[in-house]
């Protein structure tokens, strides 16, 4: 009901709607309404208050409730349903615990994630209400040897969407984003699958929006940043969340219905921090240096180790660092 009430206020375009039509509309107590109109007051919603004209919404907080992110949606089944917490240990697992019984495209949510991790099993920091922290279930069906292209699908969309904000930024195979060589975005795949059939993926992506620089602490300080320190204002989460999620699917159906990766290899070239850099390869203890010299059309970074020694590396158990740092 709460909900409910919540989008009437919005649809009454700013004018006052009386407790009185809303119980009536409801079939409940107008005390019931004041309870519900109260929860709402703490979730961060301004509303205002006045006898014999009933209530009226000023404002709504930043917050990434379906409810909130609705009016920016254009998509068909991505985003459609959400599970929105408050605060979760992990999206990510939260995601696999469900995945099964829910349809396609379903996303858990959360202000703040307390056992955030990315790839290779890092930690990841995840403040509240500061950046956007959620996990995607996907039911693809393709081999699942193609299910590493979903992650940089998933990065240039998260890099078309903030270019749809006016904030340029570049993609670091095949996961990252980055602006001015600092991590502002990571992407975890994981799926479930047998034999030659998927049960589910789960992308699980982490956006750091409006951390301060002293979020960044102790081994990340030199290497995480977020759109608020890099831009210098504010950004609205539950906007750049709708635009992404917008993107996404755009890729996304295209490459599992018409199997058109074109579109995310382009922007993932075009985009890329990599291309032209001398850079490390870490696999496990092993590392290797050398340049790379593109990404190929099955989205797999080309290493020239010098003397015509060019290797296809994939995603998964590898590390790609700058001979100096990060990039």
């Amino acid at each position: 009901m709460k909900e409910g009430i919540l989008k009437l206020l919005k649809e009454n375009n700013d004018d006052f709607l009386s407790g009185e039509k809303i119980s009536e509309y409801f079939n409940v107590s107008r005390a019931a309404i004041w309870k519900h109109i109260n929860t709402l007051k703490e979730e961060g919603y301004e509303i205002e208050s006045v006898p014999r004209k009933g209530y009226r919404l000023i404002s709504s907080p930043d917050i990434l409730t379906y409810g909130e992110i609705e009016k920016y949606l254009d998509t068909e089944f991505i985003g459609r349903k959400i599970y929105y917490f408050d605060t979760i240990d992990s999206t990510n697992k939260k995601a696999k615990e469900i995945a099964l019984e829910e349809v396609e495209g379903t996303i858990v949510i959360s202000e703040e994630q307390t056992l955030g991790r990315g790839r290779l099993g890092r930690g990841w920091v995840s403040p509240k209400g500061k950046g956007i922290w959620m996990s995607i279930i996907l039911k693809p069906q393709i081999d699942p040897m193609k299910v590493a292209k979903i992650t940089q699908i998933g990065a240039a969309a998260v890099s078309l969407a903030l270019e749809d904000l006016d904030i340029k930024s570049y993609i670091k195979w095949p996961n990252d984003i980055v602006i001015n060589r600092k991590k502002v975005c990571g992407i975890l795949t994981e799926m479930s699958c047998e034999l030659n059939m998927i049960n589910y993926v789960i992308m699980g992506i982490g956006i750091n929006v409006n951390l301060d620089k002293q979020d960044f602490r102790g081994e990340i300080e030199n290497v995480g940043t977020s759109l608020k320190v890099e831009t210098g204002k504010k950004i609205s989460r539950k906007k750049l969340l709708g635009l992404f999620l917008n993107r996404f699917e755009e890729l996304y159906t295209s490459f599992i219905n018409k199997d058109n990766f074109e579109d995310t290899l382009k922007i993932c070239r075009n985009k890329s921090i990599l291309i032209g850099k001398e850079v490390r390869i870490i696999k496990g203890r092993d590392e290797k240096s050398g340049k790379v010299v593109g990404i190929n059309d099955e989205g797999e970074l080309l290493v020239d180790y010098g003397e015509n020694k060019v290797e296809n590396i994939m995603s998964g158990e590898v590390s790609v660092r700058g001979l100096y740092g990060y990039v």
